[in-house]
């Protein structure tokens, strides 16, 4: 059985080809209707014969040992961002951002400082591996409000500080 991360991950390599100009229209809506209907990852294997490889997944990490850390507006969210701050506050706000992968891991290592995360309104967020020391999370998960948000998975080590996590209103 092929999980819904092994079928979203097929559907982007697919079309990944069909914007590079390897597959015409019609083999690409071939592609990801065998893509869409596999049940086995030998179903997956053959739906992505000769492609080309994957591009290689994008990590960024943004540090600052003291001071602040600021992102907004319409920034592109690679697949897996790395925050790291000793003393600052971290300010991330992702409602506007360009999000080219299905889930995106967000790698905390905050020591003191506050961190507060705004999140698209039909994103789907999950903290399970994220250690927070002195202050717990602020977080309440909510359903969304439409399917195909992206998936953000914060993992990581919180110190002394708190991290505050909401939806975008819009």
């Amino acid at each position: 059985m092929i999980s819904e991360d092994d079928r979203n991950t097929a559907v982007q390599r697919v079309q990944e080809a069909y914007a590079d100009g390897h597959l015409s229209h019609e083999e690409m809506d071939e592609r990801l209707h065998r893509t869409l209907a596999a049940t086995t990852h030998g179903d997956l294997v053959s739906a992505l014969d000769s492609l080309p490889e994957q591009r290689a997944e994008r990590t960024s990490t943004i540090a600052a040992h003291s001071g602040r850390i600021h992102r907004r507006g319409a920034w592109q969210v690679p697949r897996t961002l790395k925050v790291e701050s000793a003393y600052g506050n971290v300010r991330l706000d992702l409602s506007r951002a360009v999000f080219e992968h299905p889930v995106v891991d967000l790698e905390l290592q905050l020591g003191t400082g506050r961190a507060r995360i705004t999140v698209p309104r039909d994103a789907v967020v999950e903290v399970e591996d994220l250690h927070t020391g002195w202050k717990d999370l602020r977080y309440k998960p909510r359903q969304p409000a439409r399917p195909g948000g992206p998936r953000i998975r914060i993992s990581g080590t919180m110190g002394f500080g708190r991290l505050k996590i909401r939806h975008a209103r819009r």
